[in-house]
């Protein structure tokens, strides 16, 4: 993927300046080689001189270590924590100016950029868009074929071509496709192979943002399963930083290494097999043999002790193993997460930021009364649900303008009700006689007309009858009706919401470093 792509580095205006810090002038530069100068105009031009160089190094250290500079930040924070720390001497200020100073160079800031990867070459992780809910994935390898119910597509006809860009089958005449699209964590997601249940990509940014992960930190994850939520991670801690992620099940730690590396990412991670609760299955702290290191830590070669056996075997002594104050976050998908907190604690640094993944209230509930245990503050339990949306064109009649005939209101008078309904049904009455009286007019005068018309054939050929009329009227009437008809977009929500119900836990550490509860046992 793009993001765990090395940096280039290229020249830019402050590498080409030169703006550097000058060494002071020497006195073999003003010795009396030349007898026309005296001795008190060397003195005058190498005072000239120093001045000029101080005063150039000087303009230059405030260019760069300034408020205003990129590096100042970084020294700031560097400054704070060694101040801070009890065993930092106060004569080392000299000390730190020198180290300072050797940041004075333009060469030292080059501009960095991830170099842009528009064909797939071979080996290339290449995302398959073959439907609108169907994503698969491939390896591009030159000689292999990749067969689904649009066709076959060899991998040869990848190769070399530009990522977006859509490619016919070999067979069925063509009438196949499939889109090659660039692999991102959000595509990773709905291609991969599931070996657990996945962190979907809503719950993943609510994750990453809350945790604020930025460029260059460390984090903590436990519980890889199919190394969804990993991808994620390390795309907002690239280019330098390390994630480590433990995972207890043998089977799932090893295809985690192997598609990390297949996938480019394998010097963002770091994977452990070690379950990080302390639950022993094959192994307890203490047992005779081999079966331990220096720190007491069980080892894989003496857990493994056949084929059966791998999947079943873990590490049991929980815990981190990364030092104390060693992760800025720490992320949690565990089915007893409140047996990591204490762990956490431990290896967490000072206010970093922890999230618990679980999918009922009552293991958030626990973890969140551990938490509070090991002093993390700011606790909040919050639920996302995607709830998608199909948005597609619609054609809508417009409304009807046309007034309908409506009948008169007869006015109410007390004492006159039966009066006025019988003289209602009388007009209705006369009314509907009137009606067919002149349906039965008309229909004489039509068998006249036809009698007419079968006597004079003449007449009948230059005249229209009625329906011929109503039926022009009728044509004419869609086509104003269509031509009304207007055109909105809408969108109506799937009837499936992807993903499901979890809920997160995000929490603070406080500024107390707690021990290792391995020490304790």
């Amino acid at each position: 993927m793009d993001f765990a792509k090395k940096l280039v580095q290229i020249e830019n205006v402050t590498t080409k300046s030169g703006i550097t810090l000058v060494p002071l002038p020497d006195n073999s530069k003003y010795s009396e080689n030349n007898q026309d100068i005296s001795k008190e105009e060397n003195a005058i031009q190498k005072e000239i001189d120093t001045l000029m160089v101080q005063s150039a190094n000087k303009a230059a250290s405030e260019l760069f270590l300034s408020t205003g500079a990129k590096i100042y930040s970084t020294l700031n924070k560097i400054a704070t924590k060694e101040t801070s720390s009890p065993n930092s001497p106060n004569g080392n200020n000299e000390v730190k100016k020198k180290q300072n100073l050797s940041f004075v160079d333009c060469k030292l800031y080059p501009t960095q950029y991830l170099p842009p990867s528009d064909k797939i070459l071979p080996s290339s992780l290449v995302v398959i868009f073959e439907s609108f809910d169907s994503l698969n994935f491939v390896y591009a390898t030159p000689g292999e074929v990749f067969h689904n119910r649009n066709g076959h597509f060899a991998h040869d006809d990848f190769i070399n071509k530009p990522y977006g860009c859509i490619i016919r089958s070999r067979n069925n005449q063509g009438v196949g496709f499939v889109y090659l699209l660039k692999p991102t964590p959000e595509l990773w997601q709905r291609s991969l192979n599931h070996r657990t249940q996945i962190v979907h990509e809503l719950d993943a940014s609510v994750i990453v943002f809350h945790l604020n992960l930025r460029p260059n930190m460390v984090v903590c994850e436990s519980g890889t399963g199919s190394g969804a939520l990993s991808h994620c991670i390390m795309r907002s801690i690239a280019p330098y930083g390390k994630l480590h992620t433990f995972e207890f099940n043998h089977s799932r730690t090893k295809a985690a290494k192997e598609e990390f590396k297949k996938n480019g990412v394998d010097h963002l991670v770091q994977v452990h097999w070690r379950d990080v609760c302390g639950k022993p299955k094959s192994y307890e702290k203490g047992q005779s043999g081999n079966c331990t290191n220096s720190n007491g830590i069980g080892t894989l070669s003496s857990l493994v002790t056949s084929d059966n056996e791998k999947d079943d075997a873990t590490i049991g002594v929980g815990g981190f193993a990364i030092g104390p104050a060693a992760a800025d976050a720490i992320f949690l998908d565990l089915p007893e997460p409140w047996l990591a907190i204490p762990h956490a604690a431990h290896t967490i640094k000072p206010y970093g930021s922890i999230c618990s993944y679980s999918p009922c209230v009552e293991q958030s509930q626990q973890t969140i009364q551990k938490m509070k245990e090991y002093g993390f503050h700011s606790i909040k339990t919050i639920e996302v649900r995607l709830r998608e949306h199909y948005v597609d064109e619609v054609q809508m009649n417009t409304v009807p303008t046309m007034k309908l005939p409506r009948e008169p209101i007869i006015p109410y008078v007390p004492g006159a009700a039966a009066s006025s309904s019988n003289s209602g049904t009388c007009e209705k009455t006369e009314s509907n006689e009137k009606k067919s009286e002149s349906k039965v007019n008309d229909a004489t005068e039509g068998d006249g007309c036809e009698k007419k018309d079968n006597n004079n054939s003449t007449e009948t050929d230059s005249t229209e009858t009625e329906p011929d009329i109503k039926e022009k009227g009728e044509k004419k009437n869609v086509k104003s009706l269509e031509s009304k008809k207007r055109k909105l977009i809408c969108g109506r929500p799937f009837p499936i919401i992807k993903g499901h119900t979890a809920f997160l836990t995000f929490a603070h550490a406080g500024n107390i470093s707690y021990p290792d509860p391995l020490d304790k046992k």
